[in-house]
């Protein structure tokens, strides 16, 4: 009797969770793209939107029965005479990042999840901006083999595509000088609501930053005794413990490793696998709460056509796992039972007598 008991509970257990793995996409989506590439020196990153968009991305979303508004390409004026020591095209930044905040303001207040494709790592910094000036605090997950956590005192390059969270984080604010043309860029994001998932590639400035505020941060030893998914649930609740921030995702596609996603600009091997990077963006799908992802760093003039290609259907597979898409399958919209045969009676005609 126990055993039967059993069978049942389990039985019912595993339709119940057939529901859940059948389960459908965001229902609204919006997309901007940030064809930006002044964050680092190397030409091409700035044509990921465009080679996004050629490989049908929208489509694909919309395939998935999400309701996608592309809200096109962000534009700016460079900002003259903006110099700061050992900080490159501060005018640029300063102009480009403050219109993607503006952005993605007006696209989570329409209701829908956000969806940046990058341009390189320094557009995070009007993402991040734009998410918390519209919904207040958040949580944010930093999937990158990166920490960008240099201030322009310590990065080695003065390459912003470095220091974006070192800009956002409240904590931080005193290590900066006055930076103009950011006036509307305020670092208001704690240090204890930010994770780091495949770190791999950290400047010593950076890991002191690090132990100094303790900040959640799982580099590849990590994901390797632990599991990327105990990992990725391990960051979700040092960041929300409560279960209750909007989520941002920001997703370098170098976190993944050289041969997953080769055409990149600073690649380094023993990254995560595209298998677990997808797995991220499950586990942050799961959670309700993921408000806004970014997907930087592809540079399709980096690499040969294959190269280029494998990269960008990496990109594609965590953008779709961000929207909702179960590797289990995706119910279909509004129909919870198999269609039916519908059997008409034949009435005896004399040809059949």
């Amino acid at each position: 009797m126990l055993k039967l008991c059993s069978l049942r509970i389990f039985n019912r257990l595993s339709r119940n969770n057939l529901v859940i793995n059948l389960r459908r996409s965001h229902s609204k989506i919006g997309v901007i793209g940030v064809p930006f590439d002044k964050g680092q020196l190397k030409g091409g990153v700035g044509s990921g939107p465009e080679a996004f968009r050629n490989l049908g991305l929208i489509e694909e979303l919309q395939g998935l029965g999400c309701d996608v508004k592309d809200f096109g390409d962000v534009t700016y004026e460079q900002i003259e005479g903006l110099i700061v020591k050992n900080m490159t095209a501060l005018g640029h930044i300063a102009a480009c990042q403050k219109e993607v905040s503006d952005s993605v303001i007006r696209i989570i207040n329409e209701g829908r999840m956000c969806l940046t494709i990058g341009g390189d790592h320094s557009c995070s910094i009007g993402t991040i901006d734009g998410h918390v000036k519209a919904k207040g605090n958040i949580a944010l997950l930093w999937v990158d083999a990166h920490a960008d956590l240099n201030t322009n005192a310590t990065s080695p390059t003065g390459n912003v595509h470095g220091m974006p969270v070192a800009l956002l984080a409240k904590e931080l604010s005193d290590y900066w000088p006055y930076l103009p043309g950011m006036d509307w860029q305020q670092p208001r994001l704690s240090i204890r609501n930010i994770a780091y998932i495949g770190l791999r590639d950290i400047d010593s400035y950076e890991r002191l930053v690090i132990d100094k505020f303790a900040i959640t941060a799982f580099g590849m030893e990590d994901i390797e005794r632990y599991g990327i998914i105990e990992v990725t649930n391990m960051a979700l609740r040092r960041i929300d413990p409560n279960n209750n921030l909007p989520l941002h995702v920001s997703f370098d596609i170098d976190s993944l490793d050289a041969l997953e996603a080769p055409s990149t600009g600073t690649p380094v091997r023993g990254g995560l696998t595209l298998r677990e990077g997808i797995q991220v963006m499950e586990e942050s799908y799961r959670t309700q709460r993921l408000s806004a992802v970014d997907l930087v760093e592809v540079n399709p003039g980096l690499g040969s056509p294959t190269d280029v290609k494998i990269t960008l259907e990496a990109a594609k597979h965590i953008i779709r796992a961000a929207s909702g898409h179960s590797r289990r399958g995706q119910s279909p919209e509004n129909v919870l039972d198999l269609p039916q045969q519908t059997f008409h009676s034949v009435s005896q005609s004399p040809h059949n007598s």
